[in-house]
């Protein structure tokens, strides 16, 4: 049911498809712009060191996970010392919790779990992100930033930084609010930020969206690593040629799919929606193909018992400007709500 809302919502949102029930969903979305207004509102809460928030305007996945951990890892080099708050979507956690890479995805949430395993930052959930970044000081009283992964609408927090990330290949859609759009702020909001990131993915076969003044970003891939064995590893081009089944929980999976298309690979498509709770039924019984997922999908198929199964890690690329100018800004800039 709801892979089946999202496939219709997308087809409003960004394929310009007509339907009856747009009157309705117009009208949701002048109750939505209401409560937005009186959200922002609301009085924050200040954290003693720099907040940066990475999020986006738009509903669904657009490349914050890899841009957090692109400036954990740039801030690092700088000699910052940063560290990770998510609200931890798709988990169970009611409480502040610290995340491991052995932690379980359907507690604390999957993209949580994929930052810890890159070892740049200590990684905290939390659904009260003031609270969860106050639990992550006292633990590791060394950071002296936080990159909050998503969290752009979330007003309890005050931040130094805003960087709105955009799906190259999807822009806007057709600038609406929600429900009658993709976008959970007006565009206006772009005024405010301190930088927008256009990711323009990885393949060639995808439209690009431009924006004027923005930084770039892109995706890079170099091998594929065994779901089970981790160890066990081969190049991006291995499969090409042979039919292979891919999967894809996150926000767009048509980037993944014509990934894959791009490199010869003959594949069976599997798109879910974005954080599916992976269950081995959602797969045929009898596979004979090997299977091709997100780093985000691995995590909760780790425990599933498939095979044949591979993951693709994605490293984002970002232009060095775009880390000086956040570093500047980090440095000098007042918080703000």
């Amino acid at each position: 049911m709801r892979a089946r809302l999202e496939r219709w919502l997308t087809g409003i949102w960004y394929e310009g498809r007509r339907s009856g029930w747009m009157p309705v969903l117009i009208g949701l979305s002048h109750l939505y712009g209401w409560v937005w207004g009186w959200r922002r509102s609301s009085q924050a809460f200040v954290l003693p060191i720099p907040v940066l928030v990475v999020g986006n305007l738009t509903a669904g996945g657009t490349g914050k996970t890899p841009l957090t951990l692109a400036l954990a890892l740039a801030l690092r080099a700088r000699g910052w010392h940063p560290g990770i708050l998510s609200r931890g979507y798709g988990g169970r956690h009611s409480t502040p919790t610290e995340v491991t890479p052995t932690s379980a995805p359907e507690e604390v949430g999957d993209e949580p779990v994929l930052m810890a395993g890159r070892l740049l930052a200590p990684v905290w959930v939390g659904r009260a992100r003031a609270a969860a970044g106050q639990a992550l000081l006292r633990a590791h009283p060394e950071v002296d930033v936080i990159l909050c992964d998503d969290g752009l609408q979330h007003r309890q927090l005050m931040r130094s930084v805003e960087v709105v990330v955009v799906d190259g290949g999807r822009g806007w859609g057709n600038g609406r609010l929600l429900p009658a759009g993709p976008l959970r702020e007006p565009l206006s909001r772009l005024a405010q930020v301190d930088a927008v990131v256009v990711n323009q993915g990885s393949s060639s076969k995808m439209p690009t969206f431009h924006l004027e003044g923005s930084y770039a970003m892109r995706l890079s891939a170099f091998e594929w690593v065994h779901v089970q064995h981790p160890e066990r590893r081969v190049p991006c081009t291995h499969f090409q040629g042979q039919t292979c089944i891919g999967v894809a929980g996150i926000g767009n999976p048509e980037r993944f799919f014509s990934q894959l298309d791009s490199w010869g690979i003959q594949v069976q498509r599997y798109p879910f929606p974005d954080h599916h709770p992976y269950r081995r039924a959602d797969l045929p019984a009898d596979l004979r193909n090997p299977v091709l997922m997100t780093e985000k999908d691995a995590i909760k198929w780790r425990k599933l018992g498939l095979d044949d199964a591979w993951y693709l890690p994605l490293e984002a690329l970002v232009d060095s400007a775009l880390v000086d100018h956040l570093a500047i800004l980090l440095t000098s800039k007042e918080p703000h709500g």
